[in-house]
């Protein structure tokens, strides 16, 4: 859809369209950029790779980008690539600032934050919690509340909750007076929820925005 507005619109220079040709993806913290280009490479002719990394230790966040020349290129690789890496359209960018990703991550970045990576198990028992992550002080359910001091993108949310198995439904909101993000999740069992908790809360989506995940009653005995 987004090729086609593109060319019923006139524009010669698809080739350029930074909105189509630049894809967002989650990578294995060990990759290089050169690991990225020989991942994706079979999809179309690469201009360029990036890893988004972590502004005082230089090491990878497990995030990256590629730009392809075509815009049909980018989305055979969103299509075709790998479920693991959770390919998505990148942010635009605008000619006055770098990348969204970028610009707001090098405004908000302080020391003390750790790095992210989603180091998922997608087995069952979702790895092993050492025993004392275990013991859980506050009440949980299976639903969760999400919320961000940017708007959350339906598709992009449910993406990112949908790494953790047993995602039922993802609900999001919008805050027409400030603008800020909410949403509320729902897994088919609280051992999901208490992972995807784990895992999410503090994560920064888009980089640079931390989540703030915390859990919503559901009327469930929590007990359990």
């Amino acid at each position: 859809v987004f090729i086609a507005q593109s060319r019923a619109s006139g524009s010669h220079r698809d080739v350029e369209d930074e909105e189509l040709t630049r894809i967002f993806v989650m990578i294995p913290k060990t990759y290089t950029e050169e690991d990225l280009r020989e991942k994706f490479k079979m999809y179309g002719d690469i201009e360029y790779c990036s890893i988004i990394k972590n502004k005082t230790t230089g090491e990878s966040k497990g995030l990256g980008y590629v730009r392809y020349l075509k815009p049909s290129q980018a989305a055979r690789a969103i299509e075709e690539c790998d479920r693991s890496y959770r390919a998505i359209l990148a942010e635009p960018k605008n000619k006055s600032s770098e990348s969204f990703e970028y610009d707001y991550y090098s405004n908000n970045m302080r020391p003390e934050l750790r790095g992210n990576t989603l180091s998922f198990c997608m087995q069952p028992e979702f790895c092993s919690f050492e025993k004392a992550e275990t013991r859980i002080q506050e009440p949980v359910s299976k639903r969760l509340s999400v919320v961000s001091r940017l708007p959350f993108i339906q598709e992009q949310l449910f993406a990112l909750f949908d790494l953790v198995p047993g995602l039922e439904y993802c609900d999001v909101q919008r805050d027409p007076h400030t603008n800020s993000g909410y949403a509320v999740i729902q897994y088919s069992t609280a051992a999901s929820a208490i992972y995807a908790k784990y895992k999410l809360h503090g994560f920064e989506y888009p980089p640079g925005n931390r989540l703030t995940v915390i859990f919503l009653e559901d009327g469930n005995d929590s007990s359990e």
